[in-house]
C-alpha cells in the first residue's frame, strides 16, 4: 500500500470514531483460507479465534513497525535492544518478526488467550529457526499482573501495540499494567504504547460503523470466499465520562465450505479511548514518564501532523525527575 492507502487502512481497522454517518469498507491482499481449517471453530469470542484475527490485521507492515521501535529504542537508550516483550501480544507477529529479523536475541509474549499462545507457537515453528526458537517464550498471563522471567532479570523494550491498553478501562488496571511493566524494564529502556489518536475522540458526533474485508484463497491459488470483519458499530454506545465505548467485533467467513468447521462471531467489548495527557499522568503514577509522542508506527510522522498522524504512538521511560 501507498503511505497514504496504510493511514487510512489504520483509521478503519481499529475502530476509530469518525465525525459523519459514512460506513467504511476495506479490502485488503489476499489470504490462504488453508490455515483457518485447524484452528478455527471452537471459540467463544474473537481473542479465542486466533486465526481469523491474524488475517483481520495481516495487513500490518510488521517489519517496517519493528524497524520503528528498535530505532526509537536504540535513540533514546543509546543502544540496541537486546530483548523485547510484547503485551497482549494476539500472535505475537511484532515480537516474533523481531527476533527472526533483527539483533534481538530474546523476545517474549504475554496474552491471557491460551489460544493465541498456541497459535503463536505454531507461527513461531514456522517463522524461527532452532536457535531462535530457544530465546522465544509465550506466557499466558495477565498483563496487569504478570512478572517477566527470560533469562534476564530485566527486558529492554517492551510494546503494547494495535490498542490492546484500551482494554484496561479503570485508572487502577492501567496503573498495576504500568507498574508491572516498570518493574521489569531495564533502567534505559523503553516501553511503546499505540492507541487510537485523540483527535478522532473529540471530533465524534456518533458511533459509526468500521469494516474491512479479506479476500481468501486456497492453496493453488484460486478465490475461496472473504473474511469480513466489523471493528465497530452503528448502535455501539459510548460513555462521555468513563472515555468507554463498546465496540461490536464481528467476523464471518463467506463462501467457505461449512464443514470445514469454521465459525463466525459478533460480540460486544468494552475499550476506553486516552488522551496524550493522561497518559502522561498515569506513567507517572506508575513510575515511568512520557518522553515521546508519534503519529504512527512510522518515521518523521508527527502526532500533531493534521494529515499523516493516524495512532498516539507514546513512548515512556523510567522516572527521572519525580514531581509527585
Amino acid at each position: 500500500m501507498s503511505n497514504m492507502n496504510r493511514h487510512q487502512a489504520f483509521f478503519f481497522v481499529l475502530g476509530l470514531f469518525a465525525a459523519s454517518n459514512q460506513a467504511y469498507v476495506l479490502t485488503t491482499p489476499k489470504k490462504c483460507v488453508t490455515s483457518l481449517q485447524a484452528t478455527v471453530g471452537k471459540g467463544e469470542s474473537i481473542y479465542s479465534l486466533p486465526a481469523l484475527y491474524d488475517l483481520a490485521f495481516g495487513y500490518r507492515d510488521f517489519e517496517e513497525e519493528v524497524d520503528f521501535l528498535l530505532n526509537t529504542h536504540e535513540r533514546l537508550a543509546g543502544r540496541p535492544a537486546l530483548s523485547v516483550l510484547e503485551l497482549a501480544a494476539g500472535p505475537a507477529r511484532h515480537a516474533l518478526t523481531a527476533l527472526s529479523d533483527t539483533s534481538i536475541q530474546t523476545a517474549t509474549a504475554v496474552d491471557s488467550s491460551k489460544e493465541m499462545a498456541d497459535y503463536a507457537k505454531e507461527i513461531a515453528l514456522e517463522m524461527l529457526d532452532e536457535q531462535q526458537l530457544k530465546s522465544f517464550q509465550y506466557c499466558v498471563d495477565d498483563m496487569r499482573s504478570f512478572r517477566y522471567k527470560n533469562g534476564k532479570d530485566s527486558v529492554d523494550t517492551v510494546w503494547i501495540l494495535l490498542g490492546s491498553l484500551q482494554h484496561l478501562t479503570s485508572n487502577d488496571d492501567v496503573i498495576s499494567c504500568l507498574q508491572a511493566v516498570r518493574e521489569a524494564l531495564s533502567e534505559d529502556g523503553t516501553v511503546v504504547l499505540e492507541l487510537p489518536h485523540p483527535r478522532e475522540t473529540f471530533s465524534m458526533v456518533e458511533c459509526t460503523k468500521n469494516s474491512w474485508k479479506v479476500p481468501l484463497e486456497d492453496d493453488s491459488g484460486n478465490e475461496s470466499g472473504e473474511l469480513k470483519i466489523i471493528w465497530g458499530d452503528d448502535g455501539d454506545t459510548f460513555d462521555p465520562i468513563q472515555q468507554v465505548r463498546q465496540f461490536t467485533v464481528a467476523m464471518e467467513l463467506m463462501g467457505v465450505a461449512q464443514s470445514e468447521g469454521i465459525q463466525n462471531i459478533r460480540q460486544v467489548v468494552p475499550l476506553r479511548l486516552f488522551t496524550a495527557q493522561e497518559i502522561g499522568a498515569l506513567a507517572r503514577c506508575a513510575g515511568l514518564e512520557l518522553v515521546e509522542m508519534h503519529g504512527a508506527l512510522e518515521e518523521g510522522v508527527q502526532v500533531d501532523d493534521e494529515m499523516l498522524a493516524f495512532r498516539l504512538v507514546c513512548v515512556l521511560q523510567h522516572q527521572k525527575n519525580p514531581k509527585f
